[in-house]
C-alpha cells in the first residue's frame, strides 16, 4: 500500500467527531439516576440546624453556591432578598429562619437549593448539603408525628439509614404555604 493511499483512508478530526456523535446518539441506555426501581426513593439530602432532611428530586431544580443577594426593603426577616441567577431574579429565603426563627450562619461555600414554585423558582439557604440520598422501603421509619415546631407541617415521613433519620421535607407544600408566599413584612 502506498503512503498516499494510507493517508486517504485516515479520517479527519471532523469525521472522527462526527462518528462519535452518531454512535452516541444511536445509544439509548437508561441513565442510572432516571431508572425507577420498585421500592426505591431518591432525593437531595441536606441539613437545617440539627435536622437531616431530604427533598424529592422533582422539587429541587438545581443546587448552587449562594449568589450575591440584594436586600428587599419591607420584606420579612427570613426573606434575604433577590439574586440574579443567569439573568433571572430569584427570591432568596433563609429556610432555617422561616422554620425556627434562627438565622443561618452564612459561610464561604454556602449552598442554596433552587425550588420549583408557581410563578417562578425560589432559592432556599440550607446549612449543609449531603447530595443524593437513596432509600428503599426497608429504610422507612415510623411516621414522624412528633416533629416539633413548624417542621411537623412539612415533614410527613422519614427514612432511617446508617443510624441517621432523614425527614422527607415537602418543598412543594412549603412553596404553597400562604405565609411563605407573602414575604412582605
Amino acid at each position: 500500500m502506498s503512503k498516499s493511499s494510507a493517508s486517504s483512508k485516515r479520517a479527519t478530526p471532523f469525521e472522527v467527531l462526527l462518528d462519535y456523535e452518531q454512535r452516541s446518539l444511536a445509544h439509548e441506555a437508561g441513565r442510572p439516576e432516571m431508572v425507577e426501581a420498585p421500592g426505591h426513593w431518591r432525593g437531595v439530602g441536606f441539613r437545617l440546624g440539627q435536622r437531616r432532611l431530604v427533598s424529592s428530586f422533582d422539587e429541587v431544580v438545581e443546587i448552587l453556591p449562594l449568589p450575591p443577594v440584594t436586600p428587599v426593603p419591607g420584606a420579612q426577616s427570613w426573606m434575604l432578598g433577590v439574586a440574579n441567577v443567569r439573568g433571572s431574579l430569584l427570591p432568596v429565603v433563609d429556610l432555617k429562619m422561616f422554620l425556627e426563627g434562627e438565622r443561618t450562619v452564612v459561610h464561604e461555600g454556602q449552598r442554596v437549593l433552587v425550588v420549583r414554585q408557581a410563578g417562578g423558582n425560589v432559592a432556599v439557604i440550607i446549612d449543609e448539603l449531603f447530595g443524593q440520598r437513596t432509600f428503599n422501603d426497608t429504610h422507612r421509619a415510623e411516621s414522624p408525628g412528633d416533629v416539633p415546631g413548624r417542621y411537623g407541617h412539612f415533614v410527613g415521613q422519614a427514612y432511617t439509614l446508617a443510624d441517621q433519620t432523614w425527614g422527607v421535607f415537602n418543598m412543594s407544600l412549603l412553596t404553597r404555604t400562604p405565609e411563605f408566599r407573602q414575604a412582605t413584612a
